[in-house]
């Protein structure tokens, strides 16, 4: 195996997926406790990465599923989970910590797997020529190296929210910072890429 294909590949997945390490985070954050978090949040990252692979791969090989003037419009799947968010947040606005928690629930895979499609959007731009120039075996590997780091990059967002100082801060603002960056990348997604004339 090509070692110097294998680093472009694992370059390649950090420098597009690096920002999903607060989004993980958050999502762990909000299944605290529950069991099955890793699971759900597992299973909506791999459907929702493999989602923008094959659309990528397509791409690359001339199809199109998803038109270039359609991909900021991905945007709209975060930027409403977010707002249906705050609106729980609003709901609950009174209540105390522990009822917060109680009626708190955690993450779903469809979830999380839209927010990872959405927010991966925009590496589908990134990805088409790679793969284009890179023929099946080095797409292959770039696909491999991508998943594999995919399940590090879920633990590390694992890792990171069940830290004692960011566990307790994410348990206290945890359910205002889910929507506000949800809403945050949904607008990034719409905006950046020039959705509704923006």
């Amino acid at each position: 195996m090509n070692l110097g294909l294998v680093g472009q590949a694992v370059g390649l997945f950090v420098v597009t997926n690096i920002d999903d390490i607060v989004v993980i985070a958050l999502f762990f954050a909000q299944g605290a406790g529950r069991s099955g978090t890793t699971r759900t949040i597992l299973l909506g990252q791999y459907l929702g990465f493999c989602g923008i692979l094959i659309v990528s791969v397509a791409a690359a090989l001339g199809a199109t599923f998803l038109p270039d003037q359609a991909v900021p419009y991905l945007g709209l799947l975060p930027l409403l989970l977010g707002v249906r968010a705050a609106v729980e947040v609003w709901l609950h606005r009174d209540d105390s910590e522990e009822e917060r928690a109680t009626a708190r629930t955690g993450p779903t895979v469809v979830a999380v797997t839209a927010v990872t499609f959405a927010n991966g959007g925009d590496n589908i731009g990134v990805y088409v020529p790679v793969f284009a120039t890179a023929g099946v075996g080095g797409t292959s590997v770039h696909i491999v190296v991508s998943l594999v780091l995919l399940a590090l990059l879920v633990l590390t967002g694992r890792h990171l929210a069940t830290r004692p100082t960011v566990a307790r801060a994410l348990a206290r603002w945890g359910h205002i910072l889910m929507p506000v960056v949800l809403i945050a990348v949904g607008l990034v997604i719409l905006v950046e890429g020039g959705a509704f004339g923006l």
